[in-house]
């Protein structure tokens, strides 16, 4: 599962210039004294990243018609209007390049179509959707982030790629057997194009399958919440938790911007202030995506996407799109907490789509191993998403050996349990938890490796050393610390 999975990879980058003579471009008010880019000049971003803010938001007054005049009418008219509204997104944001996600859906409908529930379907919908994905990294790549059509369309490819395996797996219905995304039926034109372009995802997502589609809009419609006003409260609290956020990142973002690591006067200065610096820097960076999907997650529970049935005391519970859990990501003191916490429904989708149909490996590591492989050609053709991911499995690798060495050592139980040592390993676990956030998001965000390589260089590598040789030492601690019955390697 991915630590920072690409739905919201290319989001409000500052750094990113608009390109005005680009024949393609949407057109807009750009030229305009009171236009767009005047306001992204004053306001400290790029004119994209504006207009990709703004699309977001717009979800909400969007999402308060529908459920006004829409949402107990026919549900053609639902998919209707959630298609034109997504089809102007894209073409706001990107102009004519909005015509690669209508190509991809246009394919995918005419494959169910005409391929049905088999293997080969569901091979040649995700081979022509990661190729078609690829391709267009590849001729649109550049060495910084760009907010550009294949920003959405990575959303667009997973959405496409889980249709397909959830209208196979509907075979299984004839069986008895009923998985819980499963489609007993073939989805309709307008019904797969409203799951796609829906509003309130459609840019920076949530996933979310097309049977939790249909349950809301459509003609599976099993979920009807007792008291849909009662989202309205829950969809302002996401929306001013992500302008909160989104303030944030600009107030913060000059003092930690990614040029200046790639500086003489950022290698020159002491290790502890270059680990602080990239500490500090990677949680200045994560409060971007943080922001984008806490406001769009506002507009799939506003619509009633996000229901997730009742609580223990009746009360609905609006969880059902939720793609970042913010208390334990804020406060979790381990890497396993911050992915369980972080762009949550990408990393459903990849255990879902991907991790658990591999089973018949018969090896769990490799499955992870595979399925981090998938997220980082997913994510682009930059060696930094590559080592982003290799960073995440060997630093979840170490942590689960190290908390299972805990758990195994009667003497390391009985210190971790102790009330005053608690606070302790608390603070010093958030510290050692950031410090390799950050180090980890560094090739991620610099992306080629003439950019990642230097800069880890200037701190020796930390990172890499720090896990790498725990790893082999783990055994050895075990030997010590664990009584003879116990010791294994691990």
């Amino acid at each position: 599962r991915g630590l920072v999975p690409g739905g919201g990879r290319r989001l409000m980058a500052a750094e990113t210039e608009t390109d005005v003579g680009d024949p393609t471009a949407a057109p807009g008010l750009s030229g305009a004294p009171w236009g767009l880019e005047q306001a992204a000049v004053r306001l400290g971003c790029s004119e994209p990243a504006l207009k990709l803010f703004l699309s977001i938001v717009l979800g909400y007054p969007f999402a308060l018609f529908h459920r006004r005049f829409l949402q107990q009418s026919n549900p053609q008219l639902s998919h209707l209007y959630n298609t034109v509204l997504g089809i102007w997104m894209a073409y706001f944001n990107f102009g004519s390049q909005a015509l690669h996600s209508l190509a991809c859906v246009l394919f995918q409908f005419t494959l169910l179509r005409l391929m049905g529930r088999t293997v080969t379907c569901v091979v040649t919908s995700f081979v022509f959707q990661m190729v078609y994905l690829s391709a267009g990294y590849y001729f649109t790549a550049t060495e910084q982030y760009d907010i550009k059509w294949t920003m959405p369309h990575c959303v667009l490819t997973l959405k496409l790629i889980g249709l397909s395996l959830d209208y196979y797996d509907g075979r299984k219905y004839k069986s008895g057997e009923q998985p819980e995304e499963a489609l007993p039926d073939t989805p309709g034109l307008l019904e797969v194009t409203g799951f796609c372009y829906f509003y309130g995802a459609f840019l920076v997502g949530p996933q979310f399958s097309f049977r939790r589609y249909l349950n809301t809009v459509g003609s599976m419609k099993e979920v009807d919440p007792p008291s849909r006003h009662d989202s309205l409260l829950p969809a302002i609290t996401r929306l001013c938790l992500g302008i909160l956020y989104v303030s944030i990142f600009t107030l913060t973002k000059p003092f930690f911007p990614d040029d200046y690591m790639l500086t003489s006067a950022f290698v020159n200065r002491s290790m502890v202030y270059k680990c602080l610096f990239i500490a500090f820097w990677g949680k200045c960076t994560l409060t971007k995506y943080v922001s984008c999907w806490l406001v769009a997650e506002g507009v799939c529970t506003l619509t009633g996407l996000s229901y997730n049935g009742s609580d223990g005391e009746g009360r609905p519970r609006w969880d059902g799109c939720t793609n970042i859990r913010l208390w334990l990501f804020e406060t979790t003191p381990y890497f396993r907490g911050t992915i369980a916490g972080f762009n949550v429904q990408t990393n459903l989708w990849a255990s879902r789509c991907i991790f658990k149909r591999l089973r018949f490996l018969g090896n769990k590591l490799l499955s992870q191993i595979l399925t981090l492989l998938f997220l980082s050609i997913w994510h682009g053709l930059h060696s930094g998403y590559l080592m982003c991911f290799f960073m995440e499995f060997i630093i979840m690798y170490h942590e689960n050996q190290v908390l299972q060495l805990v758990r195994d050592s009667p003497v390391l139980t009985d210190l971790v349990s102790r009330p005053h040592i608690r606070p302790i390993i608390y603070i010093f676990g958030q510290a050692f938890h950031w410090l390799f956030m950050g180090y980890s998001l560094l090739p991620f965000c610099l992306l080629s490796w003439e950019k990642w390589i230097p800069v880890y260089q200037s701190v020796y590598f930390l990172g890499h050393v720090v896990f790498l040789t725990q790893i082999f030492l783990v055994p050895l601690y075990r030997s010590i610390l664990l009584p003879k019955k116990h010791v294994k390697v691990t």
